[in-house]
Order: structure tokens, then C-alpha cells, then sequence
């Protein structure tokens, strides 16, 4: 058989082999790793879709939250595991676009080693602080933050991070000292707020609903054009008088690069009829996020385009890139 040949049956014997698996999968569990600590929205959310989807799928969707070091744990693991859609990540802003730009020498690059599967969702943000603080409105805590410098903490996911980001551009613009501190995901940074801990963050709404109505944080303002009907009473940034920060988090499922399409393609499918149907749509309504499902293609671009308004947040944050040490 001449080189040729052989190069083609190579070819027709691996296709096949990737139809055959596509045809079977799944026939066992399904690891689905989240960048973010157990408790939080997003967590949250990602117990609720693998309780359906492990019914529509009949195989077990097995979540395994790793949420340190903001994201770059949970897509390492994904980017070194086997690239057969057993073992999927839920991934966010900042793993995708802002620590490659942040951080040298990460241990994974999403563009070479991480296969878009779909957008999920947009978070709505809000900026909170503990009720022990004492103040109601932005301008009250720009004034305390300017009176005390140093003297207020602030949670964020590292440094780095999408609130870490906000955090740097909030003193640049109001010439404070806030101190950043790194927590797991949004509902270990809510409990801290809550207890005090730290005084102030900008997190996902869905963490800090119950802590706001039970009266231990206050909203000072969200991120969405409007108010939202959870909140009715909070105004949005540009009605409280901070304006102009441009990003905007959101999540979405990524797997190992070599993933085949027919099974990307089946998870997509499985993914976006769920984020799509109105009970579920109307329950991620309810933890303030919105749905914003995609094409692994739409996806593809979306992280592009985002990309780019990462490199402009760091500008503006006036943020150094640093060297990933892992933890």
C-alpha cells in the first residue's frame, strides 16, 4: 500500500471512528468543572441545568467546582483532559479573555487548547457593601473610601480578575486605596460581606439577593440598563453616578481542543434547547442572569470580540501584566 493510501485509510478509519463515538455518546458520566466555588449563582445554575440535562442525556452530569485562582485552575484541568466530551468546563470572562492578557506563561491558552462550545449567560452585577458599613449611596462610600485611605477591603476572584478589574478602575477614578482580598466565587464573597469581612465588592446580583432582603448588605447599584424587578429600589450605575465602566460578565461551556464536532455539536444542541425554553429562561431570570445561548461559530466570535474589550479594561484599570505563580 503506497503513502498516499495509507494516509487516506488513516483518514477513514479515524472519521469513522469519531462518527461511532459521536453516534454512542454519552454511555457514561459526564464531568462538568466549574471556575467558580460551590454556593455561588453560578454554581447554582449549573446544578439546576445538570439535574435536567442528566435526565435528557441519560448519563450523569457530574459538576466539580474549582474556583481558585480566577478560572486558570478549572481550564488547565479542562485543557489537559481527554478530549473525548466526558469532561466539559463552565468558564467565564475571566478565564477566557482577561488572564491571558493579565498573566504570562499560563498553563493553558484558551485559543490553542480549549474548543468554544456556547455562551450561557450574561450575569447582572451589582456593587455591594455590608449593611455595618453605614452608607446608602455611592457618593457615601466614595466619601468614606477617600477619608480612610486603606481602610476598606473589597472581594474579588485574584488579581486579575473581572472585579479585581472594577476594583483598580474605582481608585483610579476616585484616587482610593481599596484594598482587594481573593475569594473563591461569588457566595464566599457575599458571606464576607455580609459578616463584615470585607466591606464592599461587585459581584453577580443572584449571590447577595437573600443578604440584601434579609437586611445584612446593602445594593448600592447594578449593572443592567434598568432596574430589575428583584430589586427595584436600586438604581443602576449611571443613575448613581458611576458611569463608563465598559465590561460585562458572562459564562459559557468550553471542552479540550480536539473535541470531535458531531459530539460538540451534541452538546451544544443539549445546552442551548435548555437555555432557550421559557420555564428555564424564567428560573435564570430569577437568580438575575440572562440567558444569551449560542453557536460553538457565534461563540468563537464572541470570545474575539471580547477579547478585545478586555485589553481595553486593562488600559483603563491601569493594570501590570504579571507572572502566573500557581497555587
Amino acid at each position: 500500500m503506497g503513502k498516499v493510501a495509507r494516509v487516506a485509510l488513516g483518514l477513514v478509519l479515524t472519521f469513522g471512528a469519531a462518527t461511532a463515538h459521536a453516534e454512542t455518546y454519552p454511555d457514561r458520566p459526564i464531568r462538568l468543572i466549574v471556575s467558580i466555588a460551590a454556593g455561588s449563582v453560578t454554581d447554582v445554575i449549573a446544578r439546576k441545568a445538570g439535574q435536567e440535562l442528566s435526565q435528557r442525556l441519560g448519563q450523569p452530569l457530574i459538576i466539580e467546582n474549582r474556583g481558585t485562582a480566577g478560572g486558570i485552575i478549572a481550564a488547565q484541568a479542562c485543557a489537559q483532559a481527554a478530549p473525548d466530551g466526558y469532561t466539559l468546563c463552565l468558564l467565564h470572562h475571566d478565564a477566557m479573555s482577561y488572564n491571558p492578557l493579565h498573566y504570562a506563561k499560563l498553563p493553558y491558552d484558551p485559543a490553542r487548547d480549549l474548543a468554544p462550545i456556547t455562551r450561557l449567560f450574561f450575569l447582572n452585577e451589582g456593587l455591594f457593601v455590608s449593611s455595618a458599613l453605614g452608607v446608602n449611596t455611592i457618593a457615601e462610600l466614595k466619601g468614606m473610601a477617600q477619608a480612610k485611605p486603606d481602610g476598606l477591603n473589597f472581594a474579588t476572584l485574584g488579581d486579575g480578575s473581572f472585579p479585581d478589574l472594577f476594583l483598580k478602575w474605582l481608585n483610579n477614578q476616585w484616587g482610593t486605596g481599596i484594598v482587594g482580598v481573593p475569594y473563591a466565587g461569588g457566595g464566599p464573597a457575599a458571606q464576607a460581606v455580609a459578616a463584615n469581612q470585607v466591606q464592599a465588592t461587585r459581584f453577580g446580583v443572584g449571590n447577595f439577593l437573600g443578604l440584601v432582603k434579609a437586611g445584612n448588605v446593602k445594593a448600592l447599584a447594578i449593572s443592567s440598563a434598568k432596574r430589575s424587578p428583584l430589586l427595584p429600589d436600586v438604581p443602576t450605575f449611571d443613575e448613581a453616578g458611576l458611569p463608563g465602566y465598559p465590561g460585562k460578565g458572562w459564562w459559557g461551556i468550553v471542552a479540550p481542543k480536539a473535541t470531535p464536532p458531531a459530539v460538540i455539536a451534541k452538546i451544544n444542541s443539549a445546552f442551548v434547547t435548555l437555555f432557550s425554553e421559557p420555564a428555564f429562561v424564567a428560573y435564570l431570570e430569577q437568580q438575575s442572569v440572562v440567558a444569551a445561548p449560542t453557536t460553538p461559530e457565534a461563540f468563537a466570535a464572541f470570545l474575539v470580540e471580547d477579547r478585545k474589550a478586555a485589553e481595553t479594561l486593562i488600559k483603563i484599570a491601569n493594570t501590570k501584566r504579571e507572572e502566573y505563580k500557581p497555587q
